[in-house]
């Protein structure tokens, strides 16, 4: 089906531009939220018409966006979640969460404008794009920890993993030197029995 964007969309195109895209994508997504308006001449007209109406709000839209886009680019939020001890999460963290942390943070935002290369599954600091504007993008840091200690470590730029691999090491010495210790002086008991 061929359309005409009645505003900028990311990998279709610009205002304006008439392109084909498959009918369900068309009808499913870009229609119903006046994205875009199928390309027949009368349409095509009233666009036209409507160009400069258009391309005000969409000025006056990104305005907006820019100001948000100054207070929001580069700010930190700490996400609180179960995980294993490899750092696994128990579940993941969605596009509703986080769009629920930045709206609890000052900053309204839906979940269709959290960008997400790749589902979160694991404890660490992730790099999250907001689309603010189809031509404005923010980019946020979550820090995905087990406890606001392991994000504030996190944050200093600790691995909290090593550190609790580490601590499981000492541990595990701890607990074989003192069953070595153990076993030494059963031995030294047993040895001297033997001797008398």
């Amino acid at each position: 089906m061929e359309i005409v964007l009645l505003e900028r969309v990311e990998k279709l195109g610009q205002m304006g531009d008439v392109v084909r895209v498959k009918d369900g994508f068309a009808r499913n997504f870009l229609l119903p939220r006046g994205k875009a308006r199928r390309a027949t001449k009368d349409n095509l007209r009233r666009f036209e018409e409507e160009r400069a109406q258009l391309e005000a709000r969409n000025l006056e839209l990104r305005k907006e966006a820019e100001a948000v886009h100054a207070k929001l680019d580069g700010e930190s939020f700490v996400v609180i979640r179960s995980a294993s001890e490899t750092g696994q999460l128990y579940g993941s963290v969605s596009t509703r969460d986080i769009a629920g942390l930045l709206t609890e943070g000052g900053f309204s935002t839906a979940r269709n404008q959290v960008i997400l290369d790749k589902p979160i599954k694991e404890l660490g600091l992730v790099s999250v794009r907001i689309m603010l504007h189809p031509e404005v993008f923010s980019t946020v840091t979550l820090n995905v920890a087990r406890t606001q200690d392991e994000a504030e470590a996190q944050a200093r730029g600790e691995n909290v993993l090593g550190r609790q691999d580490e601590e499981d090491e000492i541990e595990a010495e701890e607990f074989f030197e003192e069953g070595v210790l153990a076993a030494d002086e059963e031995t030294e008991g047993e040895d001297e029995e033997l001797n008398s």
